[in-house]
């Protein structure tokens, strides 16, 4: 039987899906091409009338996630208040919810020491994702008045990844809810976006 470009499309997209969440949970060296391929209710052999090797899965489940991401930046933050937008966003992602949402939150502090060790084209991607946040948190910045937006939101996001990735390392869970709780009281107080909730 043959199938049309949008049911390829779509199979496409599972895979994608499943391959995002096993790369978010095991690093991109810790996947299994078959087991991505029979969760996405496929057989293995299936893999290459969509992928060339399991780096291109890697790299467009980069794609993939870093566009997921960009959504729930879009929707969290989709208050035409750029300040309220700011801190809805920062609340997301400092939260309980979200550091222990490791296979499907931001693909930032899940992968960011995995990608270090990763192929060229892996770690393009990854960067490009980066810059997009940082860019749409630098526009946050500049509509509230910062001064220096893209310095404020490489910063921002540097201490929002690096609370995420802190609170997932840790084994004591005060201490985890501590770093979040730090991080965010922190930025909210830095940029002027009311008391730490």
């Amino acid at each position: 039987m043959r199938y049309g470009s949008e049911h390829k499309e779509q199979t496409r997209a599972r895979v994608l899906k499943e391959a995002a969440r096993e790369i978010r949970a095991k690093g991109p060296g810790g996947i299994g091409v078959a087991g991505i391929m029979a969760r996405a209710g496929l057989t293995h052999g299936g893999f290459y009338a969509h992928f060339k090797s399991k780096d291109a899965l890697v790299a467009a489940a980069l794609d993939s996630m870093f566009d997921d991401a960009r959504a729930r930046l879009e929707r969290t933050a989709a208050d035409a208040d750029p300040r309220v937008a700011l801190r809805s966003y920062i609340d997301f992602y400092l939260s309980s919810a979200h550091r222990d949402a490791r296979d499907r939150g931001c693909p930032l502090p899940a992968l960011s020491g995995d990608l270090a060790r990763s192929d060229a084209d892996a770690r393009v991607r990854f960067g490009q994702g980066l810059a997009g946040l940082t860019a749409r948190m630098a526009e946050k910045l500049r509509l509230i008045g910062h001064a220096e937006p893209e310095r404020g939101a490489a910063s921002l996001v540097a201490e929002l990844v690096g609370a995420v990735a802190l609170a997932r390392a840790v084994a004591d869970p005060e201490q985890s809810d501590a770093i979040l709780a730090n991080a965010h009281a922190s930025a909210c107080e830095r940029f002027g976006l009311g008391d730490a909730a």
